[in-house]
C-alpha cells in the first residue's frame, strides 16, 4: 500500500482539532471534579455534618449513610449545586422555624423530607411506592446533571461493601460515587419510578424505590470521603445508601 500524503492545511486543521478536543476534555474533568480529586482526604477542607439534633458527626459503615447529611464546607468544597437557593427548605417547605422545614435552609443543596397522612392526596405514603420510605426521611432533591456532594464516612474495617439505595426518579438517570477523590463505582443506572397509573402529576416525584446492591465499594478502614455525582437524568431524590459488608 502506498503512503498517503496530506496537504499541510489538512494537517494543521487536524492538529488544531486534536488540541481543541483535548482542551475540552480537560476542562470538563476540572469542572466536574471536587477540589481534593486525586489527593488523600487530609487535604479536604470540608467537615462532617453535625447539629443539636445529631451528636454523631461522621456517618458509619456498615450502616445507613444519609445523603442530606452531606459535609459542611459550602459550594465548591462540600458540594456543587446549579443554583444557590434551597428549593426545598424555606421554599417548598415554609420557613416556620421547625427543624425539618428549615433543614440547612441557607445552603444550595435542595432538601426536603417524606410526608405522611396528607389529605386529600397522600404524598410519600402513597399506593404507588415500590417500597415504603421512613416518615420524616430527609432527602436531597431537585437534582441536575453536574451536581455533586461529599459525605465523610467511617468504615469499621477495610473490605468490600455493598449498598442499597433509597430513591425516587420520575425520569430515570445515572449517578456515580467517588472514593477519596477517585472514581470508584462507575456510572450507576437509576431505574425510573414513573407510573402512568398515578392520577396526581406531582406525585411522580414521590414513588419510592430501593435499588438493592446498586454498587460495591472497596473501602479502607477509618475515614473516607464519598462524592455522589449526578450524571444524567436529574430530578432524582436521594435519601440514603445502606452499606453492608459484602460476602
Amino acid at each position: 500500500m502506498s503512503d498517503i500524503i496530506l496537504p499541510e492545511e489538512t494537517l494543521q486543521i487536524s492538529r488544531l482539532s486534536l488540541r481543541t478536543g483535548l482542551s475540552a476534555l480537560l476542562l470538563a474533568a476540572i469542572t466536574a471534579t471536587p477540589a481534593f480529586a486525586g489527593a488523600p482526604p487530609k487535604t479536604y477542607k470540608g467537615t462532617p455534618y453535625q447539629d443539636d439534633h445529631r451528636q454523631t458527626s461522621v456517618q458509619s459503615i456498615p450502616g445507613r449513610v444519609e445523603c442530606a447529611l452531606y459535609d459542611r464546607g459550602g459550594e465548591g468544597v462540600a458540594y456543587h449545586d446549579t443554583e444557590s437557593k434551597n428549593l426545598g427548605s424555606g421554599t417548598l417547605n415554609p420557613a416556620d422555624g421547625t427543624y425539618l422545614n428549615q433543614f440547612r435552609i441557607d445552603e444550595g443543596v435542595d432538601i426536603s423530607y417524606t410526608k405522611f397522612h396528607n389529605a386529600p392526596d397522600r404524598i410519600d405514603d402513597n399506593h404507588y411506592n415500590l417500597v415504603q420510605p421512613p416518615s420524616n426521611q430527609l432527602y436531597v432533591g431537585w437534582t441536575e446533571p453536574g451536581e455533586w456532594f461529599n459525605i465523610t464516612v467511617q468504615a469499621a474495617r477495610a473490605g468490600v461493601y455493598s449498598a442499597d439505595f433509597l430513591y425516587t426518579s420520575n425520569r430515570g438517570g445515572a449517578i456515580s460515587v467517588d472514593l477519596n477523590g477517585k472514581p470508584a463505582s462507575g456510572p450507576l443506572n437509576i431505574p425510573s419510578t414513573f407510573n402512568a397509573a398515578d392520577p396526581v402529576a406531582w406525585r411522580q416525584w414521590h414513588h419510592w424505590n430501593l435499588a438493592r446492591a446498586i454498587m460495591k465499594l472497596r473501602l479502607p478502614a477509618g475515614k473516607s470521603v464519598l462524592t455522589i455525582h449526578i450524571l444524567k437524568g436529574g430530578n432524582i431524590n436521594l435519601a440514603y445508601f445502606d452499606f453492608k459488608q459484602a460476602n
